[in-house]
């Protein structure tokens, strides 16, 4: 039986709702996997004035490399996010002058303030619960690094074999940046680059690995679609041309 134009049409509208959708899923990006993590922030430079968001920025290197001047203040915050743009800023100024209002400048050493926000209750790891954020002023030689700071004020530190800073002040317990549970509470927008491999697994690196979901590529959610369109375009061209 010889079909009418309008039922053709039909059924190439058809396939191509059929493509759209195939390509709809193929847009549609993979949930990326939340990390738990300490996050490392620069405060404002020395003698600057701590502005809008505390004066944080996210640091540019780690702390074991990181070498800032008398007056500088870094911060810390313990977060769950899939990378940058999730992560949560020290909920605390980065002001110099109030942290280390107590400790005299001595020659030869310089005075580095730092803020350690131990994260919310939802952030913290299943049976821990998170200190109360606290600030710190150490006392360095002129030479020395943030994470130098650390071990003055905030210890006991853990660190994993790589060299990633997994626990400040003996928090978390244990564990090293590892995936969060679907549901934990993420911290607040930074716009950050990704934690660094100094002080914390990065959550975009490990996805960078590769898609471990299961499911099928977008490349080739992106190809059956094309094959469709361009099979029943082909089709009805050709029953077109008989008719």
């Amino acid at each position: 039986m010889r079909r009418s134009p309008r039922s053709r049409s039909a059924r190439l509208l058809g396939a191509l709702a059929l493509a759209a959708t195939a390509l709809g899923l193929a847009a549609a990006p993979a949930q990326a996997q939340d990390y738990r993590y300490w996050s490392f922030w620069d405060g404002p430079a020395a003698g600057a004035s701590a502005s809008e968001g505390g004066g944080w920025s996210y640091a540019t290197e780690g702390p074991a490399t990181s070498r800032p001047r008398d007056g500088a203040v870094a911060g810390f915050r313990f977060t769950v996010s899939a990378g940058s743009a999730e992560a949560g800023r020290p909920r605390r100024a980065a002001d110099f002058a109030a942290i280390c209002a107590k400790t005299p400048a001595e020659d030869g050493k310089k005075r580095v303030g730092l803020v350690l926000d131990f994260g919310t209750r939802a952030e913290a790891p299943r049976g821990e619960t998170p200190p109360d954020i606290r600030t710190e002023c150490a006392r360095l030689p002129e030479d020395g690094t943030v994470a130098d700071a650390l071990a003055a004020v905030a210890g006991p530190l853990r660190y994993d074999t790589n060299a990633l800073l997994c626990a400040i002040s003996g928090y978390p317990k244990a564990g090293c940046a590892e995936k969060a549970e679907p549901g934990s509470g993420a911290g607040s927008g930074s716009g950050s680059p990704e934690p660094r491999a100094s002080e914390s697994a990065s959550a975009a690196g490990k996805q960078a690995d590769g898609d471990d979901s299961g499911g099928p590529s977008a490349g080739l959610i992106g190809g059956i679609a094309a094959v469709v369109v361009l099979g029943a375009a082909a089709g009805w061209q050709a029953r077109r041309r008989r008719g």
